[in-house]
């Protein structure tokens, strides 16, 4: 269940939603006049959660590339990096 806090907890509580954070490796939701306006969280989520977006994005563009011919076989790809390093 996801965590909500109020905007001023920011102010109030910021160690308090750090440590929760840290600890839980889950975002907490903050709010704004009862809306919605973020979500916190720690820098390594943020980097592993960034990481994941960025994997997904390669292997979509793999897909397409797969899809529209554009691709070659992994040993043929390995001796064309070869040849490129030993020049």
């Amino acid at each position: 269940m996801p965590v909500i806090r109020p905007s001023a907890d920011l102010r109030n509580n910021y160690n308090e939603i750090s440590e929760f954070c840290h600890e839980n490796a889950e975002p907490v939701f903050i709010t704004r006049n009862g809306k919605g306006d973020l979500a916190v969280m720690s820098m390594e989520l943020f980097d592993y959660l960034k990481s994941r977006l960025e994997l997904h994005a390669l292997i979509e563009e793999g897909i397409v590339a797969d899809r529209n011919g554009k691709v070659i076989p992994f040993k043929e790809g390995l001796e064309m990096i070869r040849k490129e390093i030993n020049k």
